[in-house]
């Protein structure tokens, strides 16, 4: 069928990404984040490291080559820097002012070679050790140059009348070949992770949607009208079982309002037929019978004419709920007297007592003035003796009182002689559809909409109201109203 749209299709239109999805890529992105945080921290904490204990370890060496190189008497000087060098593991030079290597000198190397030349150039290099001599007030330094090599230089205390400096230095290539070859292993060590984490994330997501996907089945289900579906499941937890037990609480209320919509649907529909039925007869009787009978035809007629208006009344029941629950009818607050307002409303069942014995006592106050909607009120009111006539016992007995509490509030309350109502049923008498199982003559005609219509119209008053019961002895229903000063002339 054109223009309908099933559950899943209108899902599917939306275009939304599952909880699953959503769940196994958060838990998987942040794994990455963690294992991306973890190998770039220690990327720079290991550089870091290697940087500081290279020039711990530079200040101690550079030191005590000085110190030895200072001492040194013995031939053959060239040599005995070379073995400083490689006692220590670095970079030993006497450097010229000019940058010239004065030791160690490589004999077997021809100094005008361009290759010798360029390795044994340390002109810039001098330039820059003066530099940092100069800001330590000739006191020895430690720095890295240009080209990433850690150096200990000092003003070397030879006997020539040009300076003359130690220059001690450590190459950082085997940190940095240190850190390569841990870089690699981060890069395996990560993708790894990765790999276990989209396992692990994909799981726990598995875990943790699964019983939204089984509750999801049994919405289905329900909205299929299958009201035997339980949504509790054994591997919830705590919040999925609170859920479910709403679930299941909406599922009772929803089965039990489908059972009341049946049972009004067949309560108006012999409502309804009632008086068609009637009319329908009366309306042949007419034109076979009495056509010509003015008697009968004017008696005829009026059974029509009732019968229509109940017709009407059941209509306006059905309507008057809808309105009042979907807020079309505004309240239309004011103040009057709740007292002559309730003898008014009372007046219109003393065709009871005349006609089918009913007794009404009433005890009301006089001058209690309430502020609210008068029509509606009117409503209220009506209707709650109404369903007092229709359920008082065989005495035919309704007592109406409208009595001040003392602390500003007025209680107008109806109370029968019936069979009372039962305590499970003292929860539901409420609702739209609620009619007692126990039978019972209505000499008030009505849809089963009154008290429905009398709790909507009080709940929208802020009212408070209730309903007090005895199986076997009778049912009271009670209203409180607030009181309020008796309106002035100007305002009447």
């Amino acid at each position: 069928m054109k223009g309908r749209m099933t559950h899943k299709n209108y899902a599917k239109g939306q275009g939304s990404t599952s909880i699953y999805f959503l769940l196994w890529a958060a838990f998987s992105v942040f794994a990455l984040i963690i294992v991306l945080l973890f190998a770039l921290t220690q990327n720079l904490l290991l550089k870091q490291t290697y940087k500081d204990e290279i020039t711990k370890s530079l200040a101690m060496n550079g030191t005590a080559i000085q110190k030895e190189l200072n001492d040194y008497r013995g031939p053959n000087y060239s040599s005995f820097v070379r073995y400083q060098a490689a006692l220590y593991d670095v970079g030993v030079y006497i450097l010229g002012a000019d940058g010239s290597v004065m030791f160690p000198i490589e004999e077997e190397l021809d100094p005008s070679d361009p290759v010798f030349g360029e390795h044994m150039d340390f002109s810039e290099k001098v330039k820059r050790l003066r530099n940092q001599l100069t800001e330590s007030k000739g006191m020895p330094v430690i720095y890295e140059d240009s080209s990433g090599e850690f150096v200990y230089g000092a003003v070397y205390g030879g006997e020539t009348s040009e300076p003359v400096y130690l220059y001690v230095c450590k190459s950082l290539e085997l940190s940095e070949s240190v850190v390569k070859q841990m870089n690699v292993r981060m890069m395996l060590m990560a993708i790894f992770v990765l790999i276990l984490s989209f396992a692990v994330s994909s799981a726990i997501s598995g875990a943790l949607t699964k019983p939204i996907s089984e509750m999801t089945e049994k919405a289905r289900l329900l909205a299929a009208g299958d009201f035997s579906v339980d949504f509790h499941g054994r591997s919830y937890g705590s919040e999925m079982q609170e859920l479910a037990e709403t679930l299941n609480f909406a599922r009772d209320e929803i089965s039990k309002a489908d059972q009341m919509q049946k049972e009004l649907i067949a309560n108006v529909s012999h409502d309804f037929k009632t008086p068609l039925t009637m009319i329908k007869a009366y309306a042949s009787m007419i034109q076979e019978i009495s056509g010509n009978n003015p008697e009968k035809r004017t008696k005829h007629t009026q059974v029509i004419i009732d019968e229509a208006d109940r017709l009407t009344s059941l209509v306006n029941d059905v309507l008057d709920l809808s309105k009042i629950r979907s807020g079309i009818n505004a309240l239309k607050i004011e103040a009057f007297d709740l007292s002559e307002y309730t003898f008014d409303v009372l007046e219109k069942f003393e065709y009871l007592s005349e006609t089918q014995g009913y007794r009404f006592v009433a005890d009301i106050e006089k001058d209690i003035y309430t502020e609210a909607d008068p029509l509606k009120i009117g409503e209220v009111l009506y209707n709650l003796i109404g369903n007092a006539v229709n359920y008082t016992g065989e005495d035919k007995l309704v007592r109406v009182e409208l009595k001040r509490q003392g602390d500003g509030t007025a209680r107008f309350s109806v109370s029968d002689t019936g069979k009372g109502i039962k305590p499970e049923e003292i929860t539901t008498i409420w609702d739209r559809y609620y009619r007692s199982s126990q039978a019972h003559k209505r000499p008030v005609k009505g849809t089963g909409l009154g008290l429905s219509i009398v709790k909507t119209i009080l709940e929208k008053h802020n009212f408070r109201f209730g309903v007090e019961s005895t199986v076997g002895k009778g049912t009271t229903f009670y209203v409180v109203f607030p009181e309020c000063a008796p309106p002035s002339d100007t305002e009447k």
